[in-house]
């Protein structure tokens, strides 16, 4: 087809490093390669259903069993042309007997072509059977004759624009089964990927959780420790307080004896027993029992004394004030 100079940088070294590269990771090239041979393939369905309108306008109609004789003969003649086509590629190749086995192929198409022909010229009137009946292409589009001779059907069949689409449609598929593939083996890699991060986030988890289980025990653990030693020493206390009280107790009972032991000792008559100092210190009791007696006399005296001069000097002033 002429559709002009490709834009692409077609490079054999650019596609060594392409395909080296992509069994490293995937670059997914195959879907632009996709988009850029489904145009191809659209275009040429597109122009073969349009070709078929036009053919459904301008032929004339026959009926449904002329039409099934028909389209069996187009058959038989697209079978004619693969075969011859490929018989030519094998010659071409070097194959000889091979290209031999095919022709032999070839003639047994002929004849049940030849049975289908005559089947469709007996079903029909013989001015519309010199009609050329047309067919489109399926591949790439273009017209056939049902009257077409051998070299005409072997020149499309083998042709490159037949044969360029034929190639486009097989390398398409098979991109599409790649991009499936890949994209499938992609999913699975992430669903691994998730399920490995879950499990880890999981395991996490665990790990905080029995962390957490570790800490409240050794949390409840410390509780308890606290507990027993407040208990001990709780305990402790109260025996060290029955001990100190008890300590008290005695030390007061014996406290009390002996207070009760001095007490009897005290009251008991000691005449017999006086030393020389109980007597030197009653009669230095006597002597300052008398002094004492004496000075309050001399007291006693003395105050009388000066009474009776404030006496003598009221009169005194009594008689001044008189004169």
């Amino acid at each position: 087809m002429d559709l002009g100079e490709c834009a692409k940088t077609h490079d054999l070294a650019l596609r060594a490093d392409y395909e080296i590269a992509s069994k490293a990771r995937e670059l997914f090239f195959e879907l632009d390669a996709v988009d850029h041979l489904e145009s191809f393939i659209a275009d040429c369905d597109r122009r073969t259903e349009l070709a078929k309108k036009r053919l459904v306008e301008t032929q004339d109609e026959i009926s449904a069993e002329v039409a099934a004789k028909a389209e069996t003969v187009h058959e038989l003649n697209e079978e004619i042309g693969k075969l011859l086509a490929k018989a030519e590629q094998l010659g071409a190749e070097g194959n000889v007997d091979e290209a031999q086995l095919i022709l032999q192929e070839v003639e047994k198409v002929r004849s049940r072509k030849r049975d289908a022909e005559e089947e469709y010229r007996n079903s029909m009137p013989a001015s519309s059977f010199q009609q050329q009946k047309l067919r489109v292409c399926e591949v790439c589009s273009a017209y056939l004759g049902l009257h077409d001779n051998d070299r005409r059907l072997a020149d499309h069949f083998g042709g490159k624009l037949h044969l360029g689409f034929i190639q486009i449609r097989e390398k398409l598929e098979a991109l599409k089964k790649t991009v499936i593939d890949k994209q499938e083996k992609r999913n699975q890699d992430r669903l691994k990927r998730r399920e490995e991060r879950e499990k880890e986030e999981r395991m996490k988890k665990r790990t905080k959780s029995r962390s957490r289980e570790r800490s409240r025990e050794h949390r409840s653990r410390s509780r308890e420790r606290r507990r027993r030693r407040s208990r001990s020493s709780s305990r402790e206390r109260r025996r060290s307080s029955r001990s100190h009280s008890r300590d008290r107790e005695r030390r007061r009972r014996h406290r009390s004896r002996s207070r009760s032991c001095s007490k009897g000792h005290r009251h008991e008559p000691s005449t017999r027993h006086k030393s020389s100092r109980d007597r030197e210190r009653s009669s230095r009791d006597h002597s300052r029992e008398r002094s004492r007696k004496r000075g309050s006399s001399e007291r006693r005296q003395d105050s009388r004394d000066q009474n009776g001069r404030t006496d003598s000097r009221r009169a005194q002033d009594r008689d001044t004030g008189d004169l």
